[in-house]
């Protein structure tokens, strides 16, 4: 992918030109290169192998929800470095420098809209805005969004993408946990109805939560799913662990999962959810 040019004493040389950055992107799969036009296109997904990139939370919202019908909630929540914490750079500094960089201010957007007109309350994680942990703000959105769908009696939808619970935050992101699961419950015992959404990767303390607490869990093709990861998981028992684990084929076979579904495909499954679920009791009897 690279252009030679350049003449020196009437010979040609070689000179590596490398295209401009953001053109284009590598599979992590099969090595395919791809101009990120195509990519977007195809709801960032290899058109090769079906390998599912990384997708920010506006695509994804963009994707799934009704045109016009998305209205962000909470928008202005952003954490603080209460702890006054310092790894390689202080955590307030890293919130502020993520912030400019991904133009988001954490790392979930949750709103209200509509699904085939269906009206929903939900959220989506960003990977972006570090490495999508889940501190206090993003636990309070979950729990809010919850709230949202219990007082209009909705669905609730979460898209997960996440390393799981922000370290800087120390126990207050810990308790995000048990805050998110208890609402969870509150919502589940009202009728609600939840529907979580897994992509690569959905790991640690929002796998251990609200992630796996979905009336139905959905999940990417090939997403990494675990608490633990594989490396740390190896080095702790000492033996090679079986192929594929971890990932979202090994998690359905093994029963912690309902369905596993293409991203091109992920509106219309959950609008048969809703059809099957929510159209009867749509429906006015004369």
């Amino acid at each position: 992918m690279s252009w030679f040019k350049r003449s020196v004493s009437g010979l040609l040389t070689k000179e590596r030109r490398d295209l401009p950055k953001g053109l284009w992107e590598k599979c992590e799969k099969c090595g395919n290169i791809i101009y990120i036009k195509e990519l977007r296109k195809n709801l960032y997904v290899c058109a090769k192998c079906n390998f599912h990139f990384k997708m920010g939370c506006n695509d994804y919202i963009k994707m799934l929800t009704d045109i016009g019908s998305f209205t962000e909630t909470d928008a202005d929540m952003k954490s603080k470095d209460f702890l006054d914490f310092m790894g390689r750079e202080k955590y307030g500094d890293k919130l502020k420098s993520t912030i400019k960089k991904v133009k988001l201010n954490d790392a979930i957007k949750t709103g209200l809209g509509e699904i085939s007109g269906y009206r929903v309350s939900g959220g989506v994680m960003d990977f972006k805005f570090i490495g999508g942990s889940m501190g206090s703000v993003v636990g309070e959105k979950v729990k809010r969004a919850t709230q949202r769908a219990m007082d209009e009696d909705i669905p609730l939808i979460i898209v997960s993408a996440t390393g799981g619970a922000r370290m800087m935050e120390g126990l207050a992101s810990l308790m995000q946990m048990a805050k998110t699961s208890a609402k969870l419950s509150e919502y589940s015992t009202a009728g609600g109805l939840y529907i979580s959404i897994l992509t690569n990767p959905t790991t640690a303390g929002v796998m251990a939560s609200y992630a796996m607490l979905g009336d139905i869990i959905i999940a990417e093709p090939e997403a990494l799913i675990g608490f633990a990861g594989p490396r740390v998981i190896k080095q702790t028992i000492g033996e090679d662990l079986p192929k594929g684990f971890q990932r979202s084929e090994f998690v359905l076979e093994h029963g912690f999962l309902d369905i596993i579904v293409d991203r091109k495909d992920m509106k219309n499954k959950i609008t048969e959810i809703f059809d099957f679920f929510i159209g009867n009791n749509n429906e006015t009897v004369e």
